[in-house]
């Protein structure tokens, strides 16, 4: 990242000469010459690459990700009608979230409240799209996006069961992660789940996601149960190491 200073600043620079009092030795050694120091200092800033980024969410940006496998696209009112169908197949699709969708009313607060959660810059959610079934198959999202830490969490997953262990996750987790990493330049993605969902957690290991810990009692579901919430994370450095063979295993 370069910090492109130089050109703006200069009006600045000059400004501020020609208001320095006429004793400032500033101005008896002249303005042009304060002014040529000044910018080879920028000039130099100019030229040196900043290794700490600080990331910047897209809040308000329409982020598509693809891939010859996968398109995610931002969730929409509409998705109701397309997410329908595999929301509601089995009741039990979301057993270990805190947010069922089982049902149309279910499924339409879900969906209200990640674009309430968009527009508010706390989540970030997507719809998924199965390009080798040409169907629609279910939701992911970016959240706890935290700016200053550069971190955020990818979850809130969920595909039909037509969808499970088909390579359909891995490759929209290649995507998330590229994204955060790569575009965004955060540092660290945390994932979570459910301590009882063996599932999720086999698949959040197969694609190098570091266990860290159980925070116990830390979620209340909603049929009232305190649920024990596993924790993971991937680094930057991590993910430069395994992204070149993230998706030769496709079994998730």
């Amino acid at each position: 990242m370069k910090v492109d200073v130089e050109r703006s600043m200069l009006p600045y620079v000059e400004h501020a000469c020609l208001a320095l009092p006429e004793s400032s030795p500033l101005k008896i050694q002249g303005s042009r010459f304060v002014v040529l120091n000044v910018l080879i200092l920028l000039r130099q800033i100019n030229n040196t690459t900043i290794e700490q980024y600080n990331m910047h969410f897209p809040f308000n940006d329409d982020i598509i990700l693809e891939n010859q496998r996968a398109l995610l696209r931002p969730v929409h009112s509409k998705d109701v009608d397309i997410l329908f169908s595999i929301a509601t197949e089995d009741k039990n699709l979301l057993q270990y979230s805190p947010a069922p969708v089982y049902t149309r009313e279910l499924l339409q607060q879900y969906i209200d409240q990640a674009i309430r959660l968009r527009r508010d810059h706390q989540r970030y959610t997507f719809t998924v799209f199965d390009k080798k079934e040409n169907a629609w198959a279910g939701s992911t999202s970016y959240l706890n996006i935290s700016n200053p830490d550069d971190r955020l969490e990818i979850g809130a997953t969920w595909y039909g069961k037509a969808f499970q262990r088909t390579g359909l996750n891995k490759n929209c987790k290649f995507l998330l992660l590229e994204y955060a990493f790569e575009h965004l330049h955060a540092h660290r993605v945390e994932l979570k789940t459910d301590e009882r969902n063996a599932a999720s957690r086999k698949a959040i290991e197969k694609i190098g996601g570091k266990f860290e810990g159980i925070l116990r009692s830390h979620t209340v579901m909603s049929d009232g149960y305190r649920r024990n919430t596993v924790y993971y994370s991937i680094l930057k450095e991590e993910w430069e190491g395994m992204k070149d063979g993230f998706l030769e295993y496709t079994g998730s």
